[in-house]
């Protein structure tokens, strides 16, 4: 049905189990990742030409490693540091949704009207005079719309919103296709790391913060959220065993925290699999290291009691919240493991997370948070544009595997709040920690340096931010978009941050 733009808008109203690292099969280089700390001299500043293999990070699971998960296409020829913007280039600091505000981007102003109709489509699903009819026709003319325009960034971010929006309409969720197979989402995430600084910059806060918080130890015991591939471990152990104070290295033993059986969330096996690689990794280095997993109750919620405990050990929780290629965590299991910080002795908690400020969204206002997650996403697709105008390829593939997906998820948890009146926005949760009695670690120098040389190796529109004195924030011009904390115990005091060496 053709309906055209003024009647619309005038239809418009305002248990554990361990694995040691006695593994001989030599399987750990699908694990190769690049450690800042090796490269490291006794003042902690960086050779130049080893931050530059930041970037190179691509091999970080092998092919065909996990069970069921085909091998990753060879993406070499297509990313490449090289590619990226000059540090001294300029940036423009207007993302394309904020542009489509300031000029009418193109002949007929074909963006603010797509703007327009989605801001309509969200009012018609969760306004006081809801349609959800009028909901249907606007979006139908959407899709008129974005095939006559072609695939702009614009209106590829458009696009997903929309597919957002027709999930909730139709009640069946993300409409953007058959779910992804694990192979394809693993080459997703490899994409990204290699594209944007999004999964390193959280990974190497919290692993300096570890380093820091551990220094001296002799059994380290590393509680995880959310294992992931592991990938952010084996530059911890790379670190570990490059330390130049003449101790030997610790003995490090990690727990991986999973979801409950039947929960969707990654199969016992999987995590296995993560486990024995990086123990095959750790004997190669000839560090001592073993392996656990406990899973979560039913609920999705954190038993502290359920992780083995050996006397004489430096306890420590990492969160990194909700990464790029899994499934989103509900408020109520990480809250849980947070809580469990205290009874579990942890001398430190990392906690990297999405970061909710920029909008001003109040609870149940739908439309807001929709307009919130849209900028976000905004600035998301425009830091990948700008620092790959020529990989179209690549930045499809993380559009469409990660970015789709994820955008869904945020605008239905969104319509979700408006039932329920929850506070809008991305949740902080640092207040938890706080809560539980654990004090700001104050960030080393030498961390924030390495989130600045490391974010100076893409687009120059990467910029870190300091929030106080125990986090970082990553922004891509003046949006926030990721942060990463350390706190610590209130009997625990770490070494006091490095000094005397020249600002950046």
């Amino acid at each position: 049905m053709e309906v055209g733009m003024d009647e619309l808008m005038e239809l418009w109203h305002p248990s554990c189990t361990f694995v040691s690292n006695s593994a001989t099969e030599n399987d750990f280089g699908c694990l190769s990742y690049y450690s800042p700390y090796a490269a490291a001299g006794e003042n902690g500043l960086f050779d130049q030409a080893l931050l530059e293999s930041m970037l190179m990070e691509t091999e970080y699971v092998g092919t065909g490693e996990i069970s069921g998960v085909p091998g990753l296409q060879d993406w070499s020829t297509t990313i490449s540091p090289c590619t990226t913007a000059s540090a001294g280039s300029p940036v423009d600091e207007t993302p394309p949704l904020a542009a489509a505000f300031l000029n009418d981007a193109g002949e007929d102003g074909r963006e603010v009207r797509v703007l327009h109709l989605l801001m309509a489509a969200a009012e018609a699903l969760s306004g006081v005079c809801k349609s959800r009819e009028l909901a249907r026709v606007i979006l139908a003319r959407l899709r008129e719309l974005e095939a006559a325009a072609g695939r702009g960034a614009f209106y590829r971010l458009a696009a997903h919103f929309a597919d957002a929006l027709t999930g909730i309409l139709e009640g069946g969720g993300y409409r953007g296709g058959e779910p992804h197979r694990p192979g394809d989402v693993l080459e997703a995430f490899q994409l990204l790391q290699d594209m944007s600084p999004y999964v390193k910059f959280g990974h190497f806060t919290a692993n300096q913060g570890i380093l820091e918080a551990i220094a001296g130890e002799r059994r380290v015991h590393i509680v995880d959220y959310d294992i992931m591939e592991g990938v952010q471990w084996v530059a911890l152990m790379q670190a570990l065993v490059s330390k130049s104070d003449g101790l030997p290295p610790p003995r490090v033993r990690i727990t991986a925290v999973t979801g409950a059986v039947g929960c969707g969330r990654r199969s016992i096996a999987t995590v296995q699999d993560t486990g024995r690689r990086l123990a095959a990794f750790a004997a190669s280095v000839g560090l001592q290291f073993s392996f656990g997993q406990c899973r979560m109750n039913d609920g999705e919620e954190f038993r502290p009691a359920a992780v083995k405990l050996v006397k004489g050990e430096a306890v420590v929780l990492n969160c990194v919240l909700h990464p790029p290629h899994l499934p989103h965590r509900n408020a109520a299991s990480v809250g849980s493991f947070l809580s469990g910080a205290a009874s579990l002795g942890a001398r430190v908690v990392t906690l990297v997370e999405e970061d909710g400020r920029g909008g001003g969204a109040t609870a149940g206002d739908f439309l807001g948070e929709f307009m919130d997650e849209m900028q976000r996403y905004s600035a998301i697709l425009d830091s990948l544009e700008a620092g790959f105008p020529m990989q179209g390829r690549a930045r499809e593939v993380v559009e469409r595997v990660i970015l789709g997906p994820r955008i869904a998820g945020a605008v239905e948890r969104a319509y979700r709040r408006r039932e329920e009146k929850e506070a809008a926005g991305l949740e902080q949760w640092g207040w938890r920690l706080e809560a539980a009695g654990f004090d700001r670690a104050e960030l080393s120098f030498f961390n924030l340096c390495q989130a600045r040389l490391l974010v100076g190796l893409f687009n120059d529109g990467y910029r870190i931010e300091e929030d106080g004195v125990n986090k970082l924030v990553l922004c891509w011009k003046s949006r926030r978009l990721f942060s990463a904390s350390i706190w610590a115990a209130p009997a625990y005091k770490p070494p006091s941050p490095v000094t005397g060496a020249n600002s950046f």
